[in-house]
């Protein structure tokens, strides 16, 4: 197993390279005016960001994998009246009739199993949002250790929640396509830490009437689309993963960074603990460089990569969000994108917890 090796960061602050470039979509407080969401419905939930708060460097913690070993029928989790449909034929599952948070242990175990076989699942008709924060995040935290984003906004008092927010004064669809012809921006969540995360959970707040979906890419089927020599070669390469562009642009918007950004080195091609599939583990938001590569050779082979799993239409899903939904995914095997296609004018306003996993490893090629 090769695990992540961590790098110091002493480069320059740089937002694009050649291959990739960090997109973000304003929301720090250069575009927050509190006194302007009165109407919004989860008060408790509005963003707030302290200058002042500043956390240490992530350190190393013992990831348990509860979707090891869980039963595969999956009897704790989809017990009478669940109902399950497959939004496509290899990523995405939308299910009625299973409350999250009132699963036992072996629920949630098989919840992790289920999450990573599916590789992202939309729960309808849930309570998440209306438990007091406090208990949203201790249901999170049986996943893994809840990740603190360094540059996002959070509720007053709980910064493991991450914030997306947009207000209906808000201008960011109008501002970023001025210069922009999309808003697509694959990426894995935060897969610059050491130890990234896992299952995730998302949940919506408040939306748009019609838009704002996100959309995700099986990176287990895009590994394997790959001819096996193709694959052959792609196994033993690593990739480093910086925050650095991400922080930059927070201190740019006026938002601050509450931990310094970190570079990190992962295998090109990783394996699930749980299931063990091999994935891509490469994204165009925070991958920067194939390591023992020149930069020519890098660019080329990450174009390529980062092209397939874009235009892999036959591999994604677009998840549609609606009032009560938690979209819960294995970010060790997917990739997403917002989809920034709705009006000026309406608030969307979510909110991620995000558990933290292993060291992404790499286990050998099989043929």
């Amino acid at each position: 197993m090769a695990p992540a090796l961590l790098v110091e960061t002493q480069a320059p602050l740089s937002l694009s390279s050649s291959t990739s470039d960090y997109k973000q979509f304003g929301t720090v407080p250069r575009t927050f005016d509190k006194s302007k969401e009165v109407s919004a419905k989860y008060q408790n939930y509005l963003p707030t960001w302290d200058q002042k708060q500043k956390f240490a460097p992530l350190e190393a913690f013992e990831f348990i994998e509860h979707g090891k070993g869980a039963d595969s029928t999956f009897p704790d989790l989809l017990g009478k009246g669940a109902v399950v449909n497959d939004v496509t034929g290899n990523i995405g599952a939308e299910v009625h009739g299973v409350q999250l948070t009132k699963l036992t242990q072996a629920g949630k175990d098989q919840l992790a199993l289920f999450v990573a076989q599916k590789k992202v699942v939309a729960f309808r008709e849930q309570d998440l949002a209306d438990l007091d924060i406090a208990d949203a995040l201790e249901f999170g935290r049986y996943f893994g250790r809840l990740h603190i984003h360094p540059t996002s906004g959070a509720p007053a008092g709980h910064p493991e929640i991450h914030l997306v927010h947009r207000g209906q004064d808000d201008t960011t669809v109008k501002d970023f396509f001025a210069d922009r012809t999309t808003s697509t921006a694959w990426h894995s969540d935060v897969s610059y830490e050491a130890q990234p995360p896992g299952t995730t959970f998302l949940y919506v707040l408040e939306g748009p009437k019609a838009g704002g979906d996100t959309v995700f890419a099986n990176m287990v089927e895009a590994y394997n689309r790959l001819s096996p020599e193709f694959q052959k070669r792609l196994h033993g390469l690593q990739v480093e993963h910086s925050a650095v562009e991400q922080a930059a642009i927070g201190e740019l918007r006026g938002g601050g960074v509450r931990r310094e950004p970190v570079k990190n080195i992962h295998p090109l091609i990783r394996s699930h603990p749980a299931t063990g599939e091999k994935a891509l583990y490469i994204n165009a938001q925070f991958s920067r460089r194939i390591i023992g590569l020149k930069k020519e050779e890098s660019d080329y082979l990450m174009k390529f990569l980062l092209e397939h799993i874009a235009f892999g239409q036959d591999f994604q899903v677009r998840m549609k969000w609606a009032p009560g939904t938690v979209v819960v995914w294995d970010n060790r095997v997917t990739t997403h994108s917002a989809i920034l296609d709705w009006k000026d004018g309406q608030r969307r306003h979510v909110a991620r917890i995000t558990p933290q996993a292993e060291r992404p490893y790499e286990t050998p090629y099989e043929g």
